[in-house]
């Protein structure tokens, strides 16, 4: 009797426990890189949600395992999100894949026949009668298939975090793009922008004589400046980012002319001053006026063929273009694929304030050297012998954070002007330095803008496009979104070779375990009962 009321009572504890655990779930992560969990920044975005978000997963089909997994990680998430607002899943509907672009993979089957599989790695998220596309599948040619899924993965939380956060904000930031300093005009610029509006209202101008006249803009980006900038000019910029404003600067270290080089193979490079040193100097950093070559580097078509024959194009390395590297441990580049160039300079750090955070972004290869202006190229001597190409990982993207101090401090209000809320010290906010203005630059071909960072002769896309859209929305984020991007799924691959070499053992041993344990435990269980029942 009393081991019944044992039983009974055992019972009801644990029923009492299944309704206490459905009512009050209770998770625990207990995964070493926290797959499983969202960040703050996620959680407190999807709370203060008050209609449901709606997803439309149209990664279906005939996947192969690394598409399954990838899509069975979006539905893992998008489950765990729906423990803080409303999150419905539904399946692809028919025609939902209208206007993508689809990824198109071959398989292998057992008989060795090739078989083509399209597949549509996206998702579509809706919000209040909005929507947006959300790519699912990063492609970085410098990786293995298993290292794109596997990033791929990783990226998952910040671009559905980053597409709710877009579709759910009831006003849209703005940013502007500098003009009237012979900065890199709309055409140059148009693939940029045109990814930017995704995100902000994108605006062009020349700046008037209201200090507070790039207030309203949350990033200001100056692109390619080829003339000095004005006192005036460079008070208000100033003052804009004394009060908080974010500024991406992306200007070159020397000036030369690709149309003296094109026509007759010689080119002087001298330095280039938009009287803008001093006050990027005290903010932290110093564009140097030297001239980058890298023999990572993009390639060039040459006629080989002679002044007689017919002409006979063949790639050669442009050391002038070079392919530079992406930090692997910020959020703006990591998984970013390398940066394309034009005619680079470099960037020192300078000062030793505490107060500003520097993080270099963009860098050369190991094999690179640097030219100081004044010089010249000349297309006769240029060396591509690698004992030239002795130095290392010079930087030419830095990015800043912190409380900068102004160029104007202790200095008049420039004529003109009339400021009655002047700051020499800023709040905290984000700038980010880019030593060249070829990065934001696209190329048009037969009318048509070409995507940043694509080139037309080896047919790859490099991740300037990618860069840049990073590099702002980090500028613009209050949220920590973009933190997200520095999430990490570590990579626990087979060893092919051992794994074919051993299939047998394998094999083996994967069907019998399960048998032994299964007796082991019929064992001991048979031996407790003959113990129990031959003492009772």
């Amino acid at each position: 009797m009393q081991r019944r009321t044992g039983y009974i009572v055992g019972l009801l504890l644990v029923a009492l426990f299944g309704v206490i655990a459905y009512i009050f779930p209770l998770r625990w992560d207990l995964t070493a890189d926290k797959r499983y969990s969202l960040g703050e920044a996620t959680q407190s975005l999807l709370s203060g949600l008050d209609e449901p978000i709606e997803v439309e997963v149209l990664l279906s089909g005939d996947l192969n395992s690394g598409f399954r997994r990838l899509r069975r990680a979006t539905i893992e998430l998008l489950d765990e999100m729906s423990r803080y607002g409303t999150v419905r899943i539904t399946d692809a509907q028919d025609g939902s894949t209208d206007g993508l672009q689809p990824t198109v993979i071959h398989e292998r089957e057992q008989n060795g026949r090739t078989v083509q599989v399209t597949i549509y790695p996206y998702a579509r998220v809706r919000y209040k009668g909005r929507q947006t596309i959300v790519p699912l599948l990063r492609n970085n040619r410098t990786l293995s298939g298993e290292q794109n899924l596997n990033a791929s993965i990783e990226n998952l939380e910040y671009v559905f975090a980053e597409a709710i956060h877009s579709i759910s904000r009831e006003s849209i930031a703005r940013i502007a793009f500098l003009e009237g300093h012979g900065e890199l005009d709309e055409a140059d610029v148009f693939d940029v922008s045109r990814q930017l509006s995704r995100y902000f209202d994108v605006d062009r101008g020349v700046l008037s004589d209201e200090v507070q006249a790039l207030r309203p803009y949350k990033v200001v980006i100056i692109a390619g400046a080829q003339e000095p900038l004005s006192e005036q000019d460079k008070y208000i910029i100033d003052q804009y980012v004394m009060h908080g404003g974010r500024v991406l600067w992306a200007l070159d270290g020397v000036r030369l002319s690709e149309e003296m080089l094109q026509e007759g193979g010689l080119t002087p490079v001298i330095p280039l001053d938009v009287n803008l040193t001093d006050q990027l100097f005290r903010y932290g950093v110093r564009i140097n006026p030297v001239l980058v070559q890298d023999l990572q580097c993009l390639s060039v078509p040459v006629d080989v063929s002679g002044e007689a024959g017919e002409a006979q194009y063949q790639p050669m390395p442009w050391t002038f273009a070079p392919l530079l590297l992406t930090s692997a441990t910020s959020p703006v580049t990591k998984g970013v694929m390398q940066v394309s160039s034009m005619f680079v300079s470099t960037i020192d750090t300078v000062g030793g304030s505490a107060d500003v955070q520097k993080e270099v972004l963009l860098a050369s290869s190991t094999a690179s050297r640097q030219t100081h202006a004044p010089a010249e190229i000349d297309l006769s001597r240029i060396q591509v012998d690698p004992q030239y190409f002795e130095s290392a990982y010079l930087p030419v993207a830095v990015r800043l954070e912190g409380e900068f101090a102004s160029v104007f401090a202790h200095r008049a209000v420039p004529d003109g002007l009339t400021d009655t809320d002047r700051r020499d010290r800023s709040l905290t906010t984000r700038q980010l330095v880019v030593a060249s203005a070829s990065i934001l630059q696209n190329n048009w071909q037969q009318g048509q803008p070409l995507p940043a960072g694509y080139d037309r002769y080896t047919g790859v896309q490099f991740g300037n496009r990618d860069f840049v859209v990073n590099a702002v929305l980090d500028l613009a984020d209050d949220c920590g979104l973009i933190a997200l991007r520095e999430k990490v799924i570590a990579l626990r691959l087979l060893n092919d070779n051992r794994a074919h070499q051993s299939r047998r053992l394998i094999q083996t041993i994967s069907m019998a375990a399960p048998l032994a344990m299964i007796g082991l435990m019929a064992g001991v269980v048979w031996i407790i009962r003959r113990k129990r029942y031959i003492l009772s």
